[in-house]
């Protein structure tokens, strides 16, 4: 029998950058890169249903282990099969480990060597999550690939906090590692398991990070702890840094970013894989990204504009059939169907801009490409 596919092939790395195109290869289907992931934060992405997702050309979604153990709980998704049969999703699915939503909860949680103890946001119930813990959860979830449980460090920190933090994060991946190793898949197919590297903000914490990983010879490696409150270059600066040092032939994934351009900038600096809830959040709350930039839809000098939809380059069912003025009607006036049609134009521009900067990778033309998109999208917004 032929040997099975690589968990990751790198197809090319662009001679101007660190810009890189690849595919990763999952029970539920093949995902070039660079790939932004939809967030389905409890297994479903707000507003959209999976046949709509579907229909953005994403070939997977992420959802939270956090949200998912609180409700519906993981032994309910386990019983129906995992998270792809429950939620009816046919495609590739990562799980966040939900260590930065613990992390969030600030007041509500107690760090220890053992795991987190922290009391839900829903009802106050006290739980605790250990790296052994989310490792079943996510068993029991079923998703492609799965996140090592961190602590996620908070901006600012000193080097003392930053050691302290990255300390739980390096010994708790070492027992996820050991747990997964004597708990095999429940639903039938590999779940590959990417390792977080933490550190903050320093370059050392960082580097000191990655050597701990590597020897782990994991299938992906995560960038934890961007886009924590820190300036915009310092996140690029961080990936800068991390990305030669990380395993070239690993998927390499920035966690919760971004922007457009983020998303851009940080390809050029050799990522491969993303996720936030940033542009639909932004879609039902009246702003939409276009390949002209932002644009505020609610505005009311878009209250007479019959004639264009969001953007007249996508070819999203929203920009095929409505108008802006309509678009802004339903925004204004409440209508559910304003956070669907916004979402749908969205996130079908993001999987339509990851494709593009994937063929311009492998044609070799991405750098000036991307800088004449971000130069663009830097002027004010429409």
């Amino acid at each position: 029998m032929p040997a099975p596919a690589p968990f990751f092939t790198l197809e090319t790395t662009s001679p101007a950058s660190k810009a890189r195109a690849g595919v990763v290869r999952t029970a539920h289907g093949d995902i070039p890169t660079p790939v932004f992931m939809p967030v389905g934060t409890a297994g479903a992405v707000k507003a959209l249903s999976p046949q709509r997702v579907e229909e953005t050309g994403a070939n997977i979604i992420l959802g939270n282990t956090y949200h998912l153990y609180l409700r519906p709980g993981t032994d309910l998704i386990a019983r129906a099969g995992g998270l792809h049969r429950f939620a009816n999703w046919k495609r590739a699915m990562l799980t966040d480990s939900g260590g930065f939503q613990v992390w969030s909860l600030e007041t509500l949680r107690k760090i220890s060597e053992k795991g987190v103890e922290f009391r839900s946001h829903i009802d106050g119930s006290k739980h605790l999550f250990t790296a052994e813990s989310v490792m079943e959860a996510q068993r029991k979830i079923g998703a492609d690939i799965i996140m090592a449980f961190d602590e996620c460090t908070p901006y600012p920190a000193t080097p003392a906090e930053v050691q302290k933090s990255l300390g739980y994060t390096q010994r708790w991946t070492e027992r996820a590692v050991e747990w997964l190793a004597q708990n095999p898949p429940l639903h039938g197919y590999e779940q590959a398991f990417f390792g977080i590297v933490q550190g903050g903000m320093h370059l050392e914490s960082r580097h000191a990070a990655i050597e701990h990983l590597a020897p782990l010879d994991l299938p992906g490696y995560a960038l934890g702890g961007l886009s924590v409150g820190e300036p915009a270059a310092v996140m690029y600066e961080v990936a800068e840094y991390c990305t030669p040092l990380m395993p070239a032939h690993k998927p390499r994934y920035v966690m919760g970013v971004g922007t457009p351009t983020n998303l851009l900038e940080l390809i050029e600096r050799g990522v491969d894989m993303f996720d936030c809830v940033l542009p639909t959040r932004n879609a039902r709350n009246g702003t939409v990204y276009t390949w002209d930039g932002a644009l505020h839809y609610k505005a009311a000098r878009y209250a007479q504009d019959l004639d264009k939809p969001f953007d007249e380059r996508c070819g999203c069912y929203t920009c095929r059939n409505f108008s802006r003025a309509y678009l802004r009607h339903l925004f204004v006036a409440g209508e559910f169907l304003a956070f669907e049609l916004a979402s749908l134009h969205v996130l079908t521009f993001y999987q339509d801009l990851m494709k593009e900067a994937r063929a311009r990778i492998l044609a070799g033309t991405f750098e000036g490409w991307k800088a004449d998109l971000v130069a663009r999208w830097a002027k004010p917004a429409a």
